[in-house]
């Protein structure tokens, strides 16, 4: 099986050759990167110093999935000649992700180039569109802040008040290789501070899918509302989402628990853990560690989440997606354990 990223030398694109390079029925076939046209991927990225692939403009050849890691509006222009080559397309910028164009112009600020393609991507989280995604042609890649709080708020989605907080915690490699002095080491190192106050581009995505997991229980329009507040530390890779609701049925945390167990006992990436979870229990893996506890002095709701922002935030989750779509097993290639310490 064929395979191609467009935008290499991104973060997201880098993870995801690392992985594809070591997948057992998939070989990378062509990359692309206008930055470094004409450079050998393993001389400009020494760490994936096992290829010999040359980094192009463009995919020239036909591959049975491409993966694209462009930024959003450019992303959804590369991705409509792929699919009309007969490609399956997986992509990772923000481009599909929202069903509805006014919302997605409206945080985006841009106009959409390919809305006529909104309504058949699939939501490319598995744990809650497994069916969806087998079927698919075109996969919108979730976001490393969605990814970790809806997979926290999923399973309690019918039963939580609809006055939802998640705080979450970053990596610096969430905001991308682009220079910029708020990431700027001196800047960050030995710091943490919060940033999009007046909303963040992935809150919409998170209350898409949240409301969308209300709905199915529940039906009607008693929708959530949420206030999300994300924060940059000094590392390097990692997300830790805290969420916070007050239930509307009376259980134990033990109870609880049991529930989440319940709910992803078909998830081979989710695990559900009876202490509160570390990033770096995730770190350089494709698992999604959740801890659901009540705070039964306040009787609220609270859920720890961590992920790596890099895998099961982008290139993991896409590799999962390319294993489902392409009817392999889920878990092919990227079942490694996580690195620690």
């Amino acid at each position: 099986m064929k395979a191609g990223i467009v935008n290499v030398t991104g973060y997201a694109g880098l993870e995801l050759a690392r992985l594809l390079l070591h997948h057992p029925t998939v070989e990378l076939t062509q990359v692309t990167g206008r930055s470094a046209v004409g450079q050998r991927l393993s001389e400009f990225f020494p760490h994936l110093g096992e290829t010999d692939l040359i980094i192009q403009a463009d995919i020239e050849e036909p591959v049975d999935v491409a993966f694209s890691a462009l930024p959003h509006k450019a992303s959804a222009a590369a991705a409509v000649p792929l699919l009309e080559s007969g490609a399956k397309v997986i992509d990772i910028s923000a481009d599909f992700r929202l069903k509805d164009v006014g919302v997605y112009e409206e945080w985006y600020q841009v106009t959409h180039p390919a809305p006529q393609l909104l309504q058949e991507a699939v939501y490319g989280l598995p744990e809650l569109h497994r069916e969806e995604i087998v079927k698919a042609r075109l996969i919108a890649n979730p976001g490393c802040y969605p990814t970790s709080a809806i997979l926290a708020l999923a399973p309690v989605a019918d039963i939580i008040e609809p006055d939802v907080v998640v705080d979450s915690k970053s990596g610096i490699s969430g905001a991308g290789r682009t220079l910029a002095l708020t990431t700027h080491y001196a800047e960050v190192n030995e710091s943490c501070q919060a940033y999009s106050l007046k909303g963040h581009r992935h809150l919409p995505e998170m209350l898409q899918e949240v409301n969308g997991a209300r709905r199915k229980v529940l039906g009607g329009n008693d929708e959530i509302a949420m206030t999300f507040v994300p924060h940059l530390v000094p590392m390097t890779r990692g997300i830790h989402s805290d969420c916070y609701s007050r239930l509307t049925v009376s259980m134990s945390a033990r109870q609880l628990r049991e529930r989440y167990r319940d709910f992803y006992r078909n998830a081979p990436f989710v695990r559900v853990v009876e202490q509160p979870p570390q990033t770096k229990h995730t770190w350089g893996s494709n698992y999604c560690v959740i801890h659901p506890t009540i705070d039964e002095r306040t009787n609220r709701l609270v859920v720890l989440s961590c992920i790596d922002n890099l895998v099961k935030g982008a290139a993991g989750q896409a590799v999962q997606n390319m294993n489902l779509i392409m009817g392999l097993d889920e878990t092919l290639g990227i079942d490694a354990s996580p690195i620690y310490p």
